[in-house]
């Protein structure tokens, strides 16, 4: 296993990781695995929790610019000095181990470790959440031995020479997001001031929340509560200058209203309790919501790599499968966008059932198949 830097890489690769487990144990066999990561990286701290044997190696973070000479920054090409670094160590690690397939999420540490698994002859399989390959997959693309997509739309975007390796899996989501109860959430969270006839929004920015979203989403909270329940998901750092704000509301919104700086264990439930969701767009976000189906308001992160989050939403979008808004984002867009959804039950009912056509619940076995059949083809 490779991949990692951030949740998007990492928690897909340990989805697999426990599916192929679940598989093998089934029939008796058993699975051994080694991780290639990086020592910064969020793979670091989840493989070793999981007792997956982890190695670090080199490698350098490319900067992005459409502008060539920033391209050849003293950062990148210094960065870009490590990799060859990254993959003799990653050469020996997959030397010694010998796996049977080397399977690689994306993230800058799959390059030198994918680049180390072709000179092994070990079959590379890749795995893709994005609409569009990610910078390292495209790297990597010339050695795989097939590459897993998460959307049909990808097929097209692929080198005409990848399309024959390719299959779509989706992106794997953990089981426990799908299998929450709304009623577990409100007990849970002490929700006893929601009016249960009205539709539940949840909003959040990701776990260190998002200002941009809290931002927005503050300038039309009473008329948001004048409609539905809210559960707000802001950021650790964040939640005592919106409990402030909150506290202007009158008492019967105010009930209808839960503010918090994380979710924990709790996020099945609360997703099973929400009927619509504002939030960032990125891969693994879109993957829970779809399998879900949940009707969506996306505002992408710009600064995402390769602006990938708004090409996500954008993709659902104009499938009429969630609401995107690639522009400035204001109050009043927000309300806007919102507002036949909490207003028009046919219109949520729409959308949801839309996203549900392109989830992919499955998408762990999926990835499984693919990666024993590089093993036995």
């Amino acid at each position: 296993m490779t991949g990692g830097g951030t949740g998007g890489h990492t928690y897909p690769a340990l989805t697999a990781i426990r599916a192929l487990q679940t598989r093998l144990t089934a029939s008796g066999r058993t699975l051994e695995v080694l991780w290639i990561g990086t020592e910064e990286g969020l793979e670091a701290r989840v493989a070793p929790a999981e007792g997956i044997p982890f190695t670090a190696v080199a490698t350098g973070k490319i900067r992005r610019s459409g502008n060539p000479l920033k391209m050849a920054s003293p950062a990148n090409v210094r960065d870009m000095a490590r990799v060859p670094l990254g993959v003799a160590q990653a050469r020996k690690a997959i030397a010694g181990f010998v796996p049977d397939v080397v399977l690689a999420t994306g993230g800058y540490v799959a390059v030198p470790a994918g680049l180390a698994a072709r000179l092994c002859r070990r079959p590379l399989v890749l795995h893709e959440q994005t609409v569009r390959l990610g910078l390292a997959n495209r790297k990597l693309a010339g050695s795989a031995t097939r590459i897993a997509v998460s959307s049909e739309s990808t097929i097209p975007l692929l080198p005409e020479e990848a399309r024959r390796i390719a299959v779509v899996t989706g992106n794997p989501v953990r089981p426990e997001v799908l299998s929450g109860h709304a009623d577990k959430a409100v007990e849970a969270l002490g929700l006893w001031g929601f009016d249960r006839q009205l539709p539940t929004v949840y909003i959040t920015g990701g776990a260190q929340g998002s200002q941009q979203i809290n931002e927005v989403a503050g300038e039309v909270l009473p008329w948001l509560l004048g409609h539905a329940n809210v559960i707000h998901q802001c950021g650790p750092t964040n939640v005592d200058a919106l409990r402030q704000h909150a506290a202007a509301l009158p008492a019967d919104l105010a009930a209808r209203y839960y503010l918090t700086g994380f979710v924990g264990p709790e996020l099945p439930d609360v997703l099973a309790l929400a009927d619509v969701v504002i939030s960032r767009s990125g891969a693994g976000t879109l993957a829970e919501l779809t399998a879900l189906g949940k009707a969506a308001v996306f505002i992408p992160l710009a600064s995402s790599a390769g602006n990938e989050q708004a090409h996500n939403a954008r993709h659902l979008h104009d499938a009429g499968a969630a609401v995107a808004l690639l522009g400035e984002v204001t109050g009043t867009t927000l309300r806007n966008a919102v507002g036949p959804l909490l207003m028009e039950p046919a219109s949520r009912a729409g959308i949801a059932q839309r996203a549900r056509a392109y989830g992919k619940p499955d998408a762990a076995d999926r990835l499984v198949d693919v990666l024993l059949s590089a093993v036995s083809g």
